[in-house]
């Protein structure tokens, strides 16, 4: 077994996932470790990707072997990440496990997944995950029960043998969470009113979702939305909401007489894209935003006790939370460090660049909620989404942001490039390079205010004196090679500096970023292969 430690999950193709015991080991590393008690309550979904089905049966059957005597699994095996992490809460179950490659490609030759949530319905911690690891190493074998076939098409429960299986409605106790925090009445007279949304589900599994939430309850028309039917190969599509993989929803954003509101979410429903009429608004200044707003929206309205980002999101963040006197926590990249957070009360809201936010409702990232929010938001504000950003910045100014990927087949080489990277960082301080002295040039370092865990090598940070900021991380999402993620940042507060293109903005520091690293030298790369 193979898992990489520090990871909430494993992640292969789906030729490795299906064979013969690969599964079953995993899970039972993962069931030696948490080492459940005796009658122990499990909750299992899905994004319904290829071998989703066959997978949830093979894994129930660990699960019983061990101990497990009720499992609740949505209906065809569905669960969006955020629900199911909300009724591992809810039903104060043991623990969680989710089926779901997140935003990477489906079908018969993509990708695979499968991850383990903790009874707070957050990932698992770091020190959890590398004792699955190691355990994984050291089994010789798993428990299995003979198990009669679950037919996961029908809500119900079926018990045998002291076993309790209990198929669920994937989207009933999510959709009235969602009523709890937003005021679902103004947003439906705000529909009503002639205002417009397009949701692009990217068939992944928040179509049955955004059917029973935006057009059954909110009224939105049927043809709101795109790609809503959940398909085990996604119908094709990369199901990874952002302005290359959703470009059909960016077309229509840029078409005349574009909707109100666009947004798109991931295979597993934890990520979220958002759109304005012929306008791209980046997940860090949708996270701001929020903050600025937040007690506008009915389940925030008595405020928040504080926000986190990851380390590589822009820092505008940073600045709307000072304004309030809150504190702004910056993690390394991985939603379990928002966990900690949530967990201990310290954090109401937090976000990432990577298309991922959500608040203290639940322990995931959540992308429907995020496409709620806005639309509770502009339905209370009565602006237009380009006219809000537009008085956003001028209260805070900009901060300019976009993500240079560089796609390495060959990890080593991205490996060797950031350690060259680290042992530069001494020479690097107090340089001026690009019209602003470099004050901070540090290999991010973590420890957790809470628990007191440490997390080393999380990213390269350069700070510039003039507001720029270049940080170089080594991304761990795909199944093969690396991905070197270059961001790049620059906030500026004139109204000229304000209105120049991102583009513009940012080149310079994005050619000084691959001149500093010598990208080129170790990557044979003289271009990013892909700009967000």
């Amino acid at each position: 077994m193979d898992q990489r430690p520090g990871t909430a999950g494993l992640r292969k193709k789906v030729a490795v996932f299906s064979q013969a015991h690969y599964l079953e080991m995993f899970t039972q590393a993962v069931f030696t470790t948490l080492n459940l008690r005796s009658g122990a309550r499990l909750v299992i979904g899905g994004d319904g990707r290829y071998f989703n089905a066959q997978a949830i049966q093979r894994l129930m059957a660990v699960a019983v072997a061990n101990g497990v005597r009720e499992i609740i699994v949505g209906q065809h095996g569905l669960l969006s990440t955020p629900a199911a992490s909300h009724l591992i809460r809810t039903r104060q179950a043991h623990a969680g496990f989710i089926l779901t490659a997140s935003h990477n490609p489906g079908g018969p030759a993509g990708d695979f997944g499968l991850k383990f949530n903790t009874p707070t319905g957050g990932q698992a911690p770091e020190q959890v995950t590398n004792e699955v690891f190691r355990v994984s190493q050291q089994l010789q074998g798993y428990s299995v029960a003979t198990l009669p076939h679950i037919d996961l098409a029908r809500i119900g429960r079926i018990e045998f043998e002291g076993v309790r299986v209990e198929v669920v409605d994937p989207v009933a106790d999510y959709s009235r969470l969602m009523e709890s925090l937003f005021d679902f009445d103004r947003i439906a007279a705000w529909l009503a009113s002639g205002r417009r949304v397009c949701f692009d589900a990217m068939h992944g599994v928040t179509g049955p979702y955004a059917r029973q939430i935006l057009v059954d309850r909110l009224g939105a028309a049927p043809e709101s939305l795109l790609h809503a039917e959940s398909l085990p190969d996604f119908g094709g599509l990369h199901p990874d909401p952002n302005p290359i993989d959703a470009a059909e929803l960016v077309a229509r954003s840029r078409a005349d007489n574009p909707p109100d509101l666009l947004a798109a979410s991931d295979g597993d429903g934890d990520r979220n894209m958002i759109l304005g009429p012929r306008l791209f608004l980046s997940p860090c200044d949708s996270v701001a935003l929020m903050l600025a707003n937040i007690t506008r929206i009915p389940g925030y309205q008595g405020g928040i006790p504080g926000v986190a980002r990851s380390m590589p999101t822009s820092r505008a963040l940073d600045v709307v939370a000072a304004s309030q006197g809150l504190p702004c926590y910056e993690t390394p990249t991985g939603w379990r460090f928002f966990c900690n957070l949530l967990e201990a009360g310290r954090i109401g809201l937090c976000g990432e660049e990577s298309f991922g936010t959500s608040s203290a409702h639940c322990r995931e990232k959540d992308g429907l909620w995020a496409v709620l929010f806005w639309l509770n938001l502009l339905a209370v504000d009565g602006r237009s989404l380009p006219g809000m950003l537009s008085a956003h910045w001028a209260i805070f100014g900009r901060h300019h942001y976009q993500r240079w990927d560089y796609d390495v087949a060959d990890a080593s080489r991205a490996s060797d490039l950031m350690a060259a990277l680290r042992n530069l960082l001494p020479a690097l301080r107090g340089t001026n390079p690009a019209g602003g002295v470099i004050e901070t040039a540090d290999d991010f370092h973590y420890r957790d205010p809470v628990d007191g865990s440490e997390s080393a090598h999380q990213g390269v940070r350069l700070i510039f004196s003039n507001g720029a900021r270049i940080v170089y991380r080594l991304s761990g999402t795909g199944t093969s090679g690396a991905t070197l993620r270059v961001y790049l940042e620059q906030h500026v507060t004139t109204a000229e500096a304000i209105a120049r293109s991102t583009v513009e903005a940012v080149t310079p520091l994005g050619r000084l970023a691959a001149q500093i690293a010598r990208i080129g030298h170790h990557t044979g790369l003289a271009e990013p292969t892909g700009m967000i």
